[in-house]
């Protein structure tokens, strides 16, 4: 297996090479690098690595930069003293997040990790990496609304539904607000905590916390009761029953 280490600190960087090699001295460390521009310089200059081992803050900065320039297709382990950055971690290609000093016990079990996941997808790193993105997917977390003449920003939890009326979007926050948004239905759908939301018609995407009261309806459709209230009937077809029972149960 080919691997690279980015790493700042020379002790560190011969220290983990030492270590990784002792847990398999068929692993290949291709090379040792200790800044942004350093590692963005090689991956444009050498073939891919299968597996990078890579500090957070670097000399010239942080190593999220290097997303930002080069494409990096496969896993990466983070290796830090910060415990902080976990969760951005993992939204660039981490398998694994190593805290220093790193245990030689953490270490075999990351690249253990490492050897399932190849196992799992068969080698296509492609997919693994689709399947670490969408296991790690950020939702969105708020909007940025119009009120007046000012802007305000609502937490998404604060807002009981999105309808669709006239080929507009609007969003009604839990105290009873209305807020038209440049967005349609479809495309909120993929940005929302899918626990929380649910498209139960094509007008009509609810909270969770919004619904009051679910009721049987003729024909085994279902009515909700919301919070705040909506003038007319809001209804699940047959065919979406099931599939709305088990998303609210």
């Amino acid at each position: 297996m080919r691997v690279i280490i980015i790493e700042d600190e020379k002790p560190a960087a011969e220290k983990l090479k030492k270590a990784i090699q002792k847990i398999d001295p068929a692993i290949s460390v291709e090379s040792t690098l200790g800044s942004v521009r350093d590692t963005v310089n090689w991956i444009q200059s050498n073939p891919a690595p299968e597996l990078v081992f890579m500090d957070i803050e670097l000399a010239d900065g942080s190593s999220f930069k290097i997303f930002e320039e080069v494409k990096i297709s496969c896993p990466v382990i983070f290796t830090t003293a910060y415990d902080e950055y976990w969760q951005e971690a993992f939204e660039h290609n981490s398998i694994d997040y190593l805290l220093k000093p790193i245990k030689q016990e953490k270490l075999e079990a990351a690249l253990k990790k490492y050897e399932q996941l190849k196992k799992y997808f068969t080698g296509n790193f492609q997919q693994l990496m689709q399947w670490q993105q969408q296991s790690q997917q950020v939702y969105k977390k708020r909007f940025l609304v119009k009120k007046g003449n000012d802007y305000i920003t609502l937490k998404t939890e604060d807002i009981a539904y999105f309808y669709a009326t006239h080929k507009l979007v609007c969003m009604v926050e839990k105290e009873g607000q209305k807020f038209i948004l440049d967005k349609s239905l479809a495309d909120l759908e993929k940005e929302l905590e899918p626990a929380l939301f649910y498209r139960v018609n094509r007008k009509y995407l609810v909270n969770i916390n919004a619904i009051k009261k679910i009721k049987s309806y003729p024909k085994s459709k279902l009515q909700l009761e919301l919070i705040p209230a909506v003038s007319e009937d809001i209804i699940v077809s047959q065919e979406n029953t099931t599939a709305f029972k088990e998303w609210a149960g």
